[in-house]
C-alpha cells in the first residue's frame, strides 16, 4: 500500500514536468550514425549438389554447409547541408555484387559510398555523388530490411545491384517524389564504354500504399555504344497496419542487340509479411521469371519460385529466419548430384546480427 501511495505522489510531481528526452545512442555521435551488420546461414539442399553451390540464387549461394554471407559497417551523416554515407565491409555477398565491375578490386569492399548535397534553399532536392545502389527492385542487399532471408529472382538476375554516377530527388507536391540520374552503367564504377546510362524514378506515397516506378537506359556492351539496354521496373507497396504489409513487384528488360533483334527477360513476384506480437514474423513469396533467351541466367528457360520464411526476434540485436524454399525451372538446368534436375527445394537458417541506432 505505502509503495503504490507512494507511486501515485511521484507520478504527481512529475505530471508538471517534461518528459524525459531519450539517453543519446552510443552509435550516433557529431551528428553522424555508425552501425554494424553480421549475416550467416546454414543451409542444406535436397539436390546434394556435387558442386556445394545452389543455381540462382546470389547471396545464399553455398549448399550443404554454414557460410558468412557479409559483415558490413556502415557511416551515415544527414545531409545539412553536406552528408555522406559509407558502406563497407566483407563477405561473399560483397564479391557477387562487384563480378562483373572493372574497377580495381579494393573497390569489392564496398557497397555504397557517397556524398550527398541538399541546402535548404534547394527547397527539399538532394544531390547524391559517388556509388549508391539502384532504384529498381522490391528488395535491398542488407537482410535485415528485407521481409525474406533469400532474394528474389527478379532482385538476382532482372535488375542491377548498383551504380556509379550521380542522382537527383525532388519532391513535387504532397505524394509524390522524382528522381533522375546519370550512371556509368549497371554494376560498374569503371565504365566498359563511353556512353552513359539514364535513370528515371517516381514514388507516390499515401498513407498505406506506395507505388514506384524506374526506368534504366543506356549501352552497356563492351567498348561500344550500340544496343541500348532498357529496363522497366515498379512495385506496389501496401501496409494497412503495423503489422500487414505485402507488395507486386514487375520487371521487364530488353537488350537490343547490334545487329536484329533484341534479348529479353520479364517477370513478377509476390510477397506478403505478418507479424504475430512483437518477436515472430511469416513471410511468404512467390514469383515467375522468363529468361526469354537466357540474357541474364545463361539459358532460355521460364522459372518459378515459392519461399516461406519464419521470423524470430531473439534479441535487439539478433535476427533469425528459418526458411523454405523451391525454386523451378521448365528446363533440367539445376543441378542434383551430378546430374540435373527441373527444380531445386532447400531449406536454411539465417541470422543476422545488426548494431546500430534504432530508426
Amino acid at each position: 500500500m505505502r509503495g503504490i501511495v507512494a507511486a501515485l505522489l511521484l507520478a504527481g510531481s512529475l505530471a508538471g514536468q517534461p518528459a524525459a528526452t531519450p539517453p543519446p545512442s552510443p552509435w550516433t555521435h557529431w551528428g553522424t550514425d555508425f552501425s554494424l551488420l553480421a549475416d550467416g546461414y546454414v543451409d542444406g539442399s535436397f539436390n546434394n549438389p556435387a558442386s556445394g553451390f545452389n543455381g540462382l540464387r546470389n547471396f545464399d549461394v553455398r549448399a550443404d554447409t554454414a557460410h558468412l554471407s557479409m559483415g558490413m559497417l556502415t557511416i551515415d551523416h544527414g545531409p545539412a547541408p553536406v552528408g555522406f554515407h559509407l558502406d563497407a565491409g566483407f563477405g561473399e555477398a560483397f564479391d557477387i555484387i562487384h563480378a562483373t565491375d572493372k574497377a580495381p578490386d579494393e573497390m569489392k569492399y564496398i557497397q555504397q559510398a557517397y556524398v550527398s548535397f541538399k541546402p535548404k534553399s534547394w527547397h527539399g532536392v538532394e544531390v547524391d555523388a559517388g556509388e549508391f545502389w539502384s532504384s529498381a527492385g522490391a528488395e535491398v542487399v542488407p537482410t535485415n530490411q528485407d521481409w525474406n532471408y533469400s532474394r528474389s529472382l527478379l532482385f538476382a538476375w532482372a535488375i542491377p545491384y548498383y551504380h556509379f554516377g550521380i542522382r537527383a530527388s525532388f519532391p513535387v507536391g504532397a505524394h509524390f517524389t522524382g528522381g533522375v540520374q546519370v550512371v556509368q552503367g549497371w554494376n560498374n564504377v569503371k565504365d566498359n564504354n563511353s556512353g552513359k546510362t539514364i535513370g528515371l524514378n517516381g514514388a507516390y506515397a499515401w498513407k498505406k500504399v506506395t507505388w514506384t516506378n524506374v526506368y534504366y537506359v543506356g549501352p552497356e556492351k563492351d567498348h561500344t555504344n550500340q544496343g541500348m539496354r532498357h529496363l522497366y521496373d515498379t512495385t506496389v507497396l501496401v501496409k494497412p497496419t503495423d503489422k500487414i504489409g505485402y507488395y507486386v513487384n514487375f520487371d521487364y528488360g530488353r537488350d537490343k542487340n547490334i545487329g536484329a533483334g533484341a534479348k529479353q527477360w520479364t517477370g513478377i513476384a509476390a510477397a506478403a509479411r505478418f507479424a504475430v506480437g512483437k518477436k515472430y514474423a511469416i513471410a511468404p513469396r512467390l514469383e515467375w521469371f522468363d529468361d526469354l533467351d537466357g540474357f541474364t541466367t545463361g539459358r532460355a528457360q521460364s522459372l518459378k519460385e515459392f519461399t516461406l520464411t519464419g521470423e524470430y526476434q531473439i534479441a535487439d540485436w539478433l535476427l533469425s529466419r528459418l526458411e523454405f524454399r523451391n525454386d523451378w525451372s521448365n528446363q533440367p538446368f539445376f543441378q542434383k548430384g551430378n546430374g540435373t534436375s527441373r527444380s531445386q527445394p532447400t531449406a536454411l537458417l539465417g541470422m543476422i546480427a545488426f548494431f546500430g541506432p534504432k530508426k
